[in-house]
C-alpha cells in the first residue's frame, strides 16, 4: 500500500464553476493527500470570463483543455472533464481524483471512480448539490479554501502571540448547534471501548464515512481535535506511548455514570 504522501493524483477543474483566487489554497489542500500528478482545467478559454484562469496556468503547470459552447444553455465543460477522467482511469496508474466543480452532474462521475477503488476528493461552494457531496470520499469547500490564504496572509503581519487555533469566526455557537453535537456524539459512543474511551482518530474516521463535506474548518478551527474541546461534550486525555511519536488523544463523554 502507498501512503497517503505518495498517492497520485488527478486534478480536473471545472473553470466555469470555479473561482482562480482559489488555486492556492485548493494545491495546499491537495498535497495534504497526495502528489498531483495530472492538472487539467476546463474552459472555453475564448470567453474574457476566464481570463483570471489564463494567469495563473503558467504558474502552477496546469494544462488548459480548450473546449468551445457549441450550444447555449449546455455546458460541454462537463462532458469534456468526464470523458477526460475515464480515459485517465483506464490509461493511467493514479490513486485517486480531486474534482473541483460545484456542479452536481459529477454526481455520478464521482460514484464510478469510487467503485473502482480510486479516492475521490471533491472541491466546490457551499451551494454544491448534497448528491454531489454524498459521492465523493471527501468533499471540501473552496470558501475554506480562501479563508485559509486570507489567513496565511495575516499571520504573516500579525504578532507570534496571536490565537493559531482559529482560521475564522465561528459561524455561530457551536454549543447551541443540535446538528453538530449530535454527530460528535454519535461519532464518539461508536468508537468508545469498554470504559467509554474513544481514540480521536477512529471517531474523525467516523464522521469522514458518515458526512464527506465536514470539515472542522466550516466552524472556524484547524483541526478536529480543537473543535473537540470547544464544544464541552467530552472528557480528554492525551496519552503517550513509546511506540508512537506524539500524544495519543482520547475523549469520553461527560456526565455518564461509570463503573471504572
Amino acid at each position: 500500500m502507498k501512503s497517503d504522501a505518495q498517492q497520485k493524483l488527478a486534478v480536473l477543474v471545472d473553470a466555469d464553476n470555479t473561482q482562480p483566487s482559489i488555486i492556492d489554497g485548493l494545491l495546499a489542500e491537495i498535497a495534504k493527500y497526495g502528489i498531483a500528478s495530472v492538472k487539467r482545467i476546463y474552459g472555453d478559454w475564448t470567453n474574457p470570463n476566464l481570463r483570471g484562469w489564463k494567469e495563473r496556468l503558467l504558474e502552477y503547470a496546469i494544462q488548459p483543455v480548450q473546449q468551445f459552447a457549441y450550444t447555449t444553455g449546455k455546458n460541454s465543460t462537463d462532458s469534456a472533464m468526464i470523458i477526460d477522467a475515464m480515459d485517465l482511469l483506464y490509461t493511467e496508474n493514479l490513486d485517486g481524483f480531486c474534482i473541483v466543480s460545484s456542479d452536481s452532474d459529477f454526481t455520478r462521475l464521482a460514484a464510478r471512480l469510487r467503485e473502482d477503488g480510486k479516492l475521490v476528493l471533491g472541491f466546490g461552494q457551499r451551494k454544491t448539490p448534497k448528491p454531489f457531496l454524498a459521492a465523493c470520499d471527501k468533499f471540501i469547500y473552496t470558501e475554506i479554501l480562501q479563508a485559509n490564504v486570507a489567513e496565511s496572509d495575516e499571520e504573516r503581519e500579525s504578532p507570534p502571540d496571536r490565537d493559531s487555533s482559529r482560521v475564522v469566526a465561528a459561524p455561530s455557537d457551536i454549543k447551541n448547534d443540535k446538528k453538530l453535537k449530535t454527530l460528535l456524539l454519535s461519532a464518539a459512543e461508536e468508537a468508545a471501548d469498554e470504559f467509554g474511551w474513544s481514540y480521536l482518530g477512529e471517531v474523525g474516521t467516523y464522521i469522514a464515512n458518515r458526512l464527506p463535506e465536514f470539515d472542522p474548518r466550516n466552524y472556524g478551527f484547524r483541526k478536529l481535535g480543537e473543535l473537540i474541546k470547544a464544544v464541552n461534550l467530552f472528557e480528554i486525555d492525551e496519552r503517550t506511548n513509546p511506540m508512537v511519536p506524539g500524544k495519543q488523544v482520547y475523549l469520553r463523554i461527560k456526565h455518564r455514570n461509570r463503573g471504572n
